[in-house]
């Protein structure tokens, strides 16, 4: 069977609980976070390679010249962006790499690498999320619609996504990322190289 990792996408609103979900995750050694490319400095006690990648501006830009990046922004007037070389390594190494990112850059990632799996993390209703985001008690009130509003919006754009699972319990929600994966693998395409193989048991046979 396919002994390559796949590429997980996990998108969703805030408080959908993604970092929590990608935390348990991590627990399973077969699990990884990938790590970004940054152009920002690098804070105490954070290592190269480890929390970031960390680039100069043009080393950074020579990586989208280069195609070397699965996706990539600029946020307060800094680079972060995905190596392609280190998702390309760890899934040969039969790591399931995980990517978590919004939606736009998860249907970027999708056009560039077909092979990804999307997957949109979402709690059991609106009112559930709006309950969660209260309860974090950070954010005024306004902060709270502007991020329902969004929700609204990144709902709207499920249907571009391979699987939807529902965050009604951190342990479901990845059992069920894990049957997504291990059904991923078995899929037709992803092993191919069985053909061969299985032509010549039945011909020995």
């Amino acid at each position: 069977m396919n002994n390559k990792g796949i590429l997980i996408i996990i998108s969703g609103p805030s408080g959908a609980g993604k970092g929590t979900v990608v935390e348990e995750l991590k627990k399973d050694t077969n699990y990884m976070l990938s790590i970004s490319a940054t152009t920002r400095a690098p804070r105490k006690n954070e290592t190269d390679g480890v929390h970031y990648f960390f680039k100069t501006a043009e080393e950074f830009e020579k990586m989208i010249d280069d195609k070397k990046l699965l996706e990539y922004a600029s946020f307060c007037g800094n680079y972060y962006g995905t190596p392609v070389d280190y998702v390309n390594e760890k899934i040969e190494n039969n790591k399931e790499v995980i990517l978590e990112i919004e939606v736009q850059g998860a249907l970027q990632v999708k056009k560039i690498y077909p092979d990804a799996v999307l997957i949109f993390l979402t709690p059991p209703s609106m009112g559930e999320l709006r309950k969660r985001l209260e309860g974090r008690a950070t954010e005024t009130p306004e902060k709270i619609k502007m991020r329902l509003d969004r929700a609204t919006e990144e709902f709207g754009i499920i249907d571009k996504y391979d699987y939807i699972v529902i965050n009604d319990s951190v342990e479901n929600a990845v059992e069920n990322i894990k049957c997504i994966v291990k059904a991923e693998k078995m899929k037709a395409y992803r092993n191919l190289n069985l053909k061969s193989v299985l032509k010549g048991d039945i011909l020995n046979a």
